[in-house]
């Protein structure tokens, strides 16, 4: 086998995100051939070279593993954490395959998060040139004025550059209204700080579909494999976007309120 980045190696492994596994090598956890590497450039071949990762030798997995998960709020999306807190692995029972987070959602947000040992699978998701559309239900103490609602959709400066366009509209009007976000890029806590920059705050976040992915009845906590067909519509979805078409055209006529 040919010499590859390590981060494509991990990633391929199973072990990590190839944005995680970056991390993982330039903190000096990755050792190829008993010597600690922290240049992302560095190569190996996985079939010569001896690659461990927190001194545990990296082999590929078993089988690739895809799930769907309504992560409930008051659990953070990492493979472990410093304070103690529940991760959204300590739900997965019953799952024997190492598994990490598809991207993530922050503490206080709950909803729709996948979980993968396929590396090119999560790079392919998370990756912002593929432009997958996510989708979100946020609860704010405030409506937007009609102004401050056209700014939102076009994009505004966030820690000195500005976000893409996005899709907003009403689900419940009140006077802690109910909105629908349609985002193409996942910055951390980005919606929330979209609505802090006008002045407001999210009271509730909850992510309802990833591309063609909706959650569906999942109830807090609980999970579901992905079928064959949604991989491979994901897989799809990545091809056509970076072929010019798309499977999902931009829409928000057919959303469900929140009642």
């Amino acid at each position: 086998m040919a010499s590859e980045r390590l981060q494509k190696i991990l990633a391929h492994a199973g072990v990590a995100s190839r944005r995680h596994a970056e991390q993982l090598i330039v903190t000096g956890r990755v050792k190829v051939n008993g010597r600690i590497v922290t240049e992302l450039g560095t190569k190996a071949d996985p079939e010569v070279d001896h690659i461990k990762v927190d001194n545990k030798r990296v082999s590929g997995p078993e089988r690739h593993v895809y799930l769907a998960m309504n992560k409930p709020r008051g659990v953070v999306t990492t493979a472990s954490d410093p304070e103690g807190r529940e991760t959204v692995l300590d739900l997965l029972k019953g799952v024997k395959e190492r598994v990490y987070p598809v991207g993530r959602l922050d503490y206080a947000s709950e909803g729709l998060l996948l979980l993968t040992n396929d590396g090119e699978f999560a790079n392919r998701i998370t990756s912002a040139k593929n432009e997958i559309p996510k989708i979100y239900l946020a609860k704010v103490n405030g409506p937007l004025t009609t102004q401050q609602e056209e700014e939102f959709r076009a994009g505004i400066m966030l820690e000195g550059r500005r976000t893409a366009p996005a899709g907003l509209r009403h689900v419940r009007r009140a006077d802690a209204p109910w909105y629908e976000i349609r985002l193409i890029e996942g910055r951390q806590n980005q919606i929330r700080l979209m609505f802090k920059h006008f002045g407001r705050m999210v009271e509730k976040l909850k992510r309802v579909k990833i591309g063609f992915l909706e959650m569906g009845p999942l109830k807090p906590g609980e999970f579901r494999r992905l079928t064959p067909d949604e991989v491979q519509r994901f897989y799809r979805l990545h091809e056509q976007r970076n072929s010019g078409t798309t499977e999902e055209k931009p829409h928000h006529r057919g959303s469900r309120a929140v009642q």
